[in-house]
């Protein structure tokens, strides 16, 4: 902050919103949060489970974003930045609030059908999304890290405080309990005989 000096900015050049965001001002600060409003908040909204919790990982990541503006590199996306703040904040919300011992419970026993590339392939990604919120946030934020932002599986480990296998392990569930819900929401994309052939070649 300049002594409460204005730095005015072009809304036109992005280095100069975020200069003058740096330098405190309120205005810059207001047109970068419109700016990528919709873009934070689609993110938050994965991660979490209500409207009011991607509201408050959205408010918090924001914060993150200006306390931090002046150690971004311009050299590289801002979006892959800004992207990286909210899913580590979504993240650390999760580890605070969601972590609960029934996310612990083990589905090794439980059967589950091979998962099938094809028939996820003819749903949408917007349709996929909606069917990843129902399924158990220990196994939803596993698939989303992986999938959908890029991490990989060590990376993954460290962000949720678990070892590899556990997140292997998981990201199969969570694959798993996808198609069990394309199958349910889309019964129209799967043969008559597919529940069959899916257990049976899990028993090879």
């Amino acid at each position: 902050m300049l002594f409460g000096r204005k730095i005015s900015f072009n809304e036109n050049d992005f280095d100069t919103v975020v200069a003058a965001c740096i330098a405190g001002n309120n205005q810059a600060q207001r047109h970068l949060y419109k700016q990528f409003f919709g873009y934070s908040k689609s993110i938050c909204l994965r991660y979490t489970s209500t409207t009011e919790e991607a509201e408050e990982v959205l408010n918090e990541g924001f914060l993150k974003v200006f306390n931090n503006l002046g150690k971004y590199d311009s050299n590289h996306p801002f979006k892959a930045w800004l992207r990286t703040i909210m899913v580590n904040t979504a993240i650390s919300y999760y580890r605070k609030h969601k972590k609960h011992s029934e996310d612990m419970i083990s589905l090794e026993d439980a059967p589950y059908p091979k998962f099938d590339e094809d028939i996820i392939g003819q749903i949408t990604a917007d349709e996929i999304l909606e069917l990843i919120q129902k399924i158990k946030p220990v196994y939803k934020n596993v698939f989303l890290l992986y999938v959908v932002d890029g991490y990989n599986h060590r990376e993954i480990a460290d962000l949720l405080q678990i070892n590899e296998a556990t997140v292997r392990s998981h990201y199969v569930r969570a694959r798993a309990r996808l198609q069990h819900l394309i199958k349910q929401y889309y019964p129209n994309l799967f043969p008559s005989d597919w529940a069959v052939k899916s257990f049976r070649g899990n028993e090879n």
